[in-house]
Protein backbone atom coordinates (compact mmCIF):
# COMPACT_ATOMS: atom_id res chain seq x y z
CA UNK A 1 0.00 0.00 0.00
CA UNK A 2 1.41 3.30 -0.81
CA UNK A 3 1.05 6.03 1.75
CA UNK A 4 0.68 9.93 0.46
CA UNK A 5 -0.05 11.24 3.80
CA UNK A 6 0.93 10.99 7.49
CA UNK A 7 -1.38 12.78 10.10
CA UNK A 8 -0.48 13.85 13.97
CA UNK A 9 -2.32 14.63 16.84
CA UNK A 10 0.04 17.07 18.52
CA UNK A 11 -0.64 16.47 22.64
CA UNK A 12 0.26 12.73 23.49
CA UNK A 13 2.12 12.35 20.25
CA UNK A 14 4.56 14.47 19.27
CA UNK A 15 4.44 16.13 23.01
CA UNK A 16 4.57 13.66 26.11
CA UNK A 17 1.04 12.86 27.28
CA UNK A 18 -0.20 15.41 30.25
CA UNK A 19 -1.99 12.03 31.63
CA UNK A 20 1.21 11.79 34.09
CA UNK A 21 0.52 15.52 35.04
CA UNK A 22 -2.89 14.92 35.66
CA UNK A 23 -1.86 11.91 38.02
CA UNK A 24 0.39 13.83 39.86
CA UNK A 25 -2.02 16.78 40.43
CA UNK A 26 -4.68 14.00 41.77
CA UNK A 27 -2.11 12.48 44.20
CA UNK A 28 -0.66 15.78 45.83
CA UNK A 29 -4.47 17.07 46.26
CA UNK A 30 -6.01 13.50 47.34
CA UNK A 31 -8.10 13.73 44.74
CA UNK A 32 -9.92 10.28 43.17
CA UNK A 33 -8.00 8.89 41.03
CA UNK A 34 -8.51 9.90 37.04
CA UNK A 35 -11.06 12.25 38.28
CA UNK A 36 -9.74 14.43 35.30
CA UNK A 37 -9.76 12.12 32.57
CA UNK A 38 -13.48 11.00 34.16
CA UNK A 39 -14.49 14.64 33.58
CA UNK A 40 -13.10 15.25 29.84
CA UNK A 41 -14.89 12.10 28.45
CA UNK A 42 -18.07 12.22 30.08
CA UNK A 43 -20.36 14.22 27.09
CA UNK A 44 -17.15 14.72 25.64
CA UNK A 45 -18.98 16.17 22.21
CA UNK A 46 -20.42 19.17 24.71
CA UNK A 47 -18.98 19.34 28.31
CA UNK A 48 -16.60 22.25 29.30
CA UNK A 49 -13.53 20.79 27.35
CA UNK A 50 -14.86 20.37 24.20
CA UNK A 51 -16.71 23.99 24.67
CA UNK A 52 -13.35 25.59 25.10
CA UNK A 53 -11.45 23.66 22.89
CA UNK A 54 -14.28 25.38 19.47
CA UNK A 55 -13.67 28.83 21.63
CA UNK A 56 -17.31 28.68 22.60
CA UNK A 57 -16.67 29.45 25.71
CA UNK A 58 -14.11 31.87 27.99
CA UNK A 59 -12.07 30.42 30.18
CA UNK A 60 -14.38 32.14 33.40
CA UNK A 61 -16.86 30.04 31.85
CA UNK A 62 -14.46 27.00 31.58
CA UNK A 63 -13.33 27.53 34.97
CA UNK A 64 -16.55 27.24 36.33
CA UNK A 65 -18.27 24.60 34.24
CA UNK A 66 -15.36 22.09 34.60
CA UNK A 67 -15.83 22.62 38.15
CA UNK A 68 -19.14 21.62 38.43
CA UNK A 69 -18.82 18.99 36.02
CA UNK A 70 -15.98 17.45 38.34
CA UNK A 71 -17.89 18.03 41.35
CA UNK A 72 -20.98 16.05 39.79
CA UNK A 73 -18.64 12.75 39.37
CA UNK A 74 -17.10 13.55 43.34
CA UNK A 75 -14.84 15.98 43.63
CA UNK A 76 -14.16 19.90 42.53
CA UNK A 77 -11.37 20.71 40.03
CA UNK A 78 -11.09 23.72 38.97
CA UNK A 79 -10.47 24.24 34.93
CA UNK A 80 -7.74 27.43 35.79
CA UNK A 81 -5.82 24.74 37.31
CA UNK A 82 -6.22 21.77 34.52
CA UNK A 83 -4.70 24.18 32.24
CA UNK A 84 -0.66 24.22 33.74
CA UNK A 85 -1.19 20.66 33.58
CA UNK A 86 -1.31 20.00 29.50
CA UNK A 87 2.30 21.21 29.14
CA UNK A 88 3.72 17.80 27.49
CA UNK A 89 7.37 17.55 26.66
CA UNK A 90 7.93 17.15 23.33
CA UNK A 91 9.57 14.27 21.71
CA UNK A 92 12.69 14.53 19.52
CA UNK A 93 12.74 11.25 18.39
CA UNK A 94 9.15 11.76 16.90
CA UNK A 95 10.21 15.15 15.35
CA UNK A 96 12.74 13.39 13.58
CA UNK A 97 10.16 10.91 12.28
CA UNK A 98 8.17 13.75 11.15
CA UNK A 99 10.74 15.29 9.50
CA UNK A 100 12.06 12.26 7.54
CA UNK A 101 8.54 11.82 6.43
CA UNK A 102 7.85 15.27 5.17
CA UNK A 103 10.78 14.42 2.83
CA UNK A 104 8.56 11.42 1.41
CA UNK A 105 5.17 12.06 1.92
CA UNK A 106 2.22 15.27 2.50
CA UNK A 107 1.79 15.85 6.37
CA UNK A 108 -0.65 17.29 8.50
CA UNK A 109 -1.87 17.91 11.97
CA UNK A 110 -5.47 17.82 13.46
CA UNK A 111 -5.38 19.09 17.14
CA UNK A 112 -7.77 20.19 19.68
CA UNK A 113 -6.60 22.94 20.78
CA UNK A 114 -7.52 25.86 23.14
CA UNK A 115 -8.17 29.57 22.27
CA UNK A 116 -4.74 31.16 22.04
CA UNK A 117 -5.86 34.00 24.05
CA UNK A 118 -7.22 32.04 26.75
CA UNK A 119 -3.71 30.11 28.64
CA UNK A 120 -1.38 33.04 29.55
CA UNK A 121 0.12 29.72 31.75
CA UNK A 122 1.08 27.77 28.54
CA UNK A 123 2.27 30.66 26.27
CA UNK A 124 5.95 29.42 26.71
CA UNK A 125 5.46 26.81 24.38
CA UNK A 126 4.71 28.63 21.50
CA UNK A 127 8.30 28.96 20.04
CA UNK A 128 8.92 24.93 20.18
CA UNK A 129 5.52 23.96 19.26
CA UNK A 130 6.49 26.79 15.93
CA UNK A 131 9.07 25.24 14.96
CA UNK A 132 7.36 21.78 14.50
CA UNK A 133 4.46 23.39 12.94
CA UNK A 134 6.03 24.60 10.13
CA UNK A 135 7.37 21.03 9.13
CA UNK A 136 3.28 20.47 8.36
CA UNK A 137 1.90 20.70 5.10
CA UNK A 138 -1.38 21.59 7.05
CA UNK A 139 -2.30 22.14 10.21
CA UNK A 140 -6.32 22.13 11.26
CA UNK A 141 -6.93 24.11 15.04
CA UNK A 142 -10.29 23.28 16.51
CA UNK A 143 -9.99 26.64 18.65
CA UNK A 144 -10.16 28.15 14.99
CA UNK A 145 -12.19 26.18 12.81
CA UNK A 146 -14.59 25.53 16.00
CA UNK A 147 -14.67 22.05 15.45
CA UNK A 148 -12.56 19.40 17.26
CA UNK A 149 -12.19 15.41 17.06
CA UNK A 150 -14.01 13.28 16.79
CA UNK A 151 -16.22 15.37 14.91
CA UNK A 152 -15.40 13.54 11.01
CA UNK A 153 -15.44 16.82 9.33
CA UNK A 154 -12.22 18.19 10.97
CA UNK A 155 -10.42 14.78 8.76
CA UNK A 156 -12.96 14.89 5.82
CA UNK A 157 -10.94 18.88 5.99
CA UNK A 158 -7.95 17.81 6.29
CA UNK A 159 -7.66 15.37 3.46
CA UNK A 160 -9.52 17.72 1.05
CA UNK A 161 -6.78 20.10 1.87
CA UNK A 162 -3.92 17.86 1.08
CA UNK A 163 -5.61 16.02 -1.96
CA UNK A 164 -5.47 12.84 -0.89
CA UNK A 165 -7.53 9.32 -0.53
CA UNK A 166 -8.10 8.25 2.83
CA UNK A 167 -7.05 4.75 2.31
CA UNK A 168 -3.06 5.81 1.14
CA UNK A 169 -2.96 7.99 4.68
CA UNK A 170 -2.10 7.11 8.26
CA UNK A 171 -3.45 9.18 11.20
CA UNK A 172 -1.62 9.06 14.51
CA UNK A 173 -3.78 9.94 17.99
CA UNK A 174 -3.33 9.08 21.61
CA UNK A 175 -7.12 9.09 22.23
CA UNK A 176 -8.87 6.12 20.57
CA UNK A 177 -12.12 7.94 20.07
CA UNK A 178 -10.05 10.56 17.65
CA UNK A 179 -8.99 7.59 15.94
CA UNK A 180 -12.43 5.91 14.79
CA UNK A 181 -13.55 8.57 12.25
CA UNK A 182 -10.02 8.42 10.83
CA UNK A 183 -10.12 4.46 10.77
CA UNK A 184 -13.96 4.70 9.57
CA UNK A 185 -13.02 6.75 6.70
CA UNK A 186 -10.31 4.37 5.52
CA UNK A 187 -7.24 5.54 6.93
CA UNK A 188 -4.50 3.13 8.71
CA UNK A 189 -4.60 4.44 12.12
CA UNK A 190 -2.28 4.45 14.98
CA UNK A 191 -2.83 4.56 18.78
CA UNK A 192 0.22 6.32 20.31
CA UNK A 193 1.58 5.01 24.03
CA UNK A 194 4.86 5.98 23.18
CA UNK A 195 7.51 7.72 20.96
CA UNK A 196 9.15 4.07 20.46
CA UNK A 197 5.67 2.44 20.00
CA UNK A 198 4.20 5.20 17.48
CA UNK A 199 7.63 5.08 15.28
CA UNK A 200 7.97 1.48 15.03
CA UNK A 201 4.45 1.13 13.85
CA UNK A 202 5.02 4.29 11.17
CA UNK A 203 7.88 2.58 10.13
CA UNK A 204 5.71 -0.27 9.15
CA UNK A 205 3.03 1.56 7.52
CA UNK A 206 4.76 3.74 5.54
CA UNK A 207 7.94 1.69 4.95
CA UNK A 208 10.08 4.62 5.92
CA UNK A 209 13.15 4.41 8.43
CA UNK A 210 12.37 7.01 10.85
CA UNK A 211 15.49 6.79 13.32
Amino acid sequence: MTIDAVIFDFGGVLTSSPFEAFTRFETERGLPIDIIRRTNAANHLENAWAKFERAEVDIDAFDQLFAAESLALGAEVRGRDVLPLLQGDLRPEMVEALKRIKAQCKTGCITNNLPANAIGSMTGRSLYVAEVMVLFDHVIESAKIGLRKPDPRIYKMMVETLNVDPKNCVYLDDLGVNLKPARGMGMTTIKVTSGAQAIAELEAATGLKLR
